[in-house]
Parts: structure tokens; sequence; C-alpha cells
């Protein structure tokens, strides 16, 4: 009687599985999946430092653009002189020059949190980013996004209601 290897069972799902293979990984492949996620952002017209240091890990489905980001937790990020606000988990649809349809990430403006809903840059030459925060648009630097943000420390608690936000700063102050 003939031994049967242990993976030959996998053989009729292994072309299956190959086919999954560039949705679950980030790393650097020979098939063109970017290392980083600021290498991805690049790659797609956008400034590599979107998003903070502290990002996890994330996926990307080229086909439907979907982009899914996980933060090593809540994170305060500044950018030039605003504050924003990373939830746990960032998603939104990637395509060339936009993040468009974005949940998890909030930005500070006039000591309200808005929820970024879009992220553009239609001309890379102009040096000018739009941040969709839905009540409106606003136009800021593209260098200011260049280099990702260091989470501040002791920020992450505000979310949960153990201190409180003093002005634009981002001064924390235990109650």
């Amino acid at each position: 009687m003939a031994k049967l290897s242990p993976f030959s069972s996998l053989m009729p799902c292994f072309p299956f599985l190959i086919l999954l293979f560039p949705f679950f990984s980030s790393s650097s492949s020979p098939s063109g999946v970017s290392a980083s996620i600021g290498d991805l952002l690049r790659d797609h017209g956008l400034p590599g430092g979107l998003l903070p240091k502290a990002v996890e890990s994330f996926a990307y489905d080229p086909v439907s653009g979907l982009l899914e980001v996980r933060i090593d937790g809540t994170c305060y990020a500044r950018y030039e002189d605003g504050l924003a606000f990373f939830d746990r988990e960032v998603r939104g649809n990637l395509s060339y020059g936009a993040l468009r349809g974005v949940v998890g990430f909030s930005q500070e403006e006039l000591f309200l949190w808005l929820p970024v809903k879009g992220i553009v840059v239609k001309d890379p030459s102009s040096g000018v980013i739009v941040i969709d925060i839905g009540l409106a648009r606003k136009r800021l630097p593209v260098a200011a996004f260049e280099d990702p943000p260091d989470c501040l420390p002791g920020l992450e608690e505000s979310a949960g209601g153990q201190g409180e936000l003093l002005g634009r700063k981002g001064f924390w102050q235990e109650r």
C-alpha cells in the first residue's frame, strides 16, 4: 500500500490559498505588495505620514480598494497646528490620490472633534492635501503629512473620560 503525503489533502486547495495571499500580506514581496503603510500610501499618490507611527498592521485589497489599518491603541497625534485622533482601527477606500469613506479618524476643529470623511491630493504638484471633515474641506500643505507622527503620551486616556484636553495645543490635565 502506498503512503500518502500529509499535504496531499491540501493540494486541491492550493490554488485558492495562493489567490488569498495578497489580501492578508502586509510585507514586501516581489509581487509588489508594500512593505509599510507609508509605502502603500505613497504608491497611491498620498503622503506617507497620514497615519501615526503606532500602526501595528494593515491589510489592503487592491480589487475593492479597502484599506484596514490596526493601530497599537487609540492615538492622538499632532499635524502642524492641528490635533488628530485615531481609533484602534482605521478603514477607508484607497484609490490613487484619495482615501475616501474614512472611519476611525477624527480631527479637532474649534474645540470640536469632527470625523474625517476623506483625504484627497488632486494635483501632487500643488503641494496641497484636502481633508474632508463633513461640514467643510480643509486645505493643508502635503509637507505636514510627509512623516508619520508619534502618538502623544497620556492623551489616549482622554477618550475614556479620564481627563480633558485644554486648548488647541493639546495639553493634558488630570482631574
